[in-house]
């Protein structure tokens, strides 16, 4: 072979390389920009359910369908079982759209840069209450040092915050965390703890529930602002405009069958916030025995 063929190879080999690298360059690329879209396109819609993750499902599929077809984004139901699974979603920010109660309204504003879009429906006045059974000795917060309180999850407003609000100050010989409302009254019920901690409403409607036992309230709470839809500040502005939009003009009776307002803003979550700061200091206390609830 001559010394011109030799050279022409050569230059056809290294544009042949070069071509190659530019391919695999452009390749890269598309997948990278490929795995993103397919992320985006995914809309996960974080609820909280006590138990009822199928009936939740149901009751959420006209509305995801509606979404889907408005955003053209693939619209998912992920329901958390308690609050605590909701909060370490909310921190990581799962949840791109997420039907949030007070508490962990508050917590995904503060901690996790989420922004609020609606008001739930819901209770006009919710409050928290300090509930005892009947026959207790317990009169007041003074009393509860050297006894066991049941509180809700860590993320409930009206279960776990605001009580070691009111509660700040006292010594209970021990705090327990139920998983939810129902267990607080069953522990009432049956002995298991001295005072416990849920929503009004919820306490009027489980208090049934466990006749021939009689229950009263110590201590209940000013009003807590409802909860909220919330989005994820991982979703871009263009896709929350498409969303908020697609949201407020959502039929009445969907958004009526998912729980939120779409023509109402959003409450105001700076007093929450402020508690759930004022209590961090004692939470580090809730698991001693007794629990030393003050700084």
């Amino acid at each position: 072979m001559n010394t011109l063929s030799r050279r022409t190879l050569l230059r056809l080999s290294s544009r042949a390389v070069l071509a190659q690298g530019i391919i695999g360059l452009l390749s890269a690329c598309n997948g990278r920009d490929s795995s993103t879209a397919t992320r985006l396109d995914k809309l996960t819609v974080g609820v909280v359910a006590y138990g009822e993750g199928a009936t939740s499902i149901d009751q959420y599929q006209p509305f995801l369908d509606y979404l889907q077809a408005q955003t053209k984004m693939l619209a998912e139901l992920e329901p958390a079982y308690n609050e605590v699974k909701a909060v370490e979603q909310l921190q990581r920010q799962v949840w791109s759209l997420a039907f949030a109660p007070p508490g962990l309204a508050a917590i995904a504003l503060s901690r996790a840069q989420y922004l609020p879009l609606f008001p739930l429906e819901g209770v006009n006045n919710l409050s928290s209450v300090l509930v005892v059974r009947d026959d207790s000795p317990i009169q007041d917060l003074s009393d509860v040092n050297k006894r066991i309180v049941a509180l809700g999850q860590p993320g409930s407003a009206t279960g776990y915050y605001v009580p070691l609000y009111e509660l700040y100050g006292t010594t209970p010989s021990e705090v327990r965390i139920a998983s939810t409302p129902a267990t607080v009254m069953e522990w009432l019920a049956n002995q298991e703890a001295d005072l416990g901690a849920l929503a009004r409403d919820e306490f009027d409607r489980l208090r049934p529930q466990f006749s021939p036992a009689t229950f009263r309230i110590v201590r209940a709470s000013r009003r807590i602002p409802s909860g909220s839809v919330l989005i994820s500040p991982s979703v871009n502005r263009n896709q929350q405009a498409v969303i908020q939009k697609a949201m407020s003009e959502v039929l009445p009776t969907l958004a009526q069958q998912v729980g939120y307002i779409p023509n109402a803003a959003p409450p105001d979550y700076t007093t929450l916030i402020e508690f759930i700061e004022k209590v961090k200091p004692i939470e580090a206390h809730i698991n001693e025995k007794p629990a030393r609830l003050y700084e």
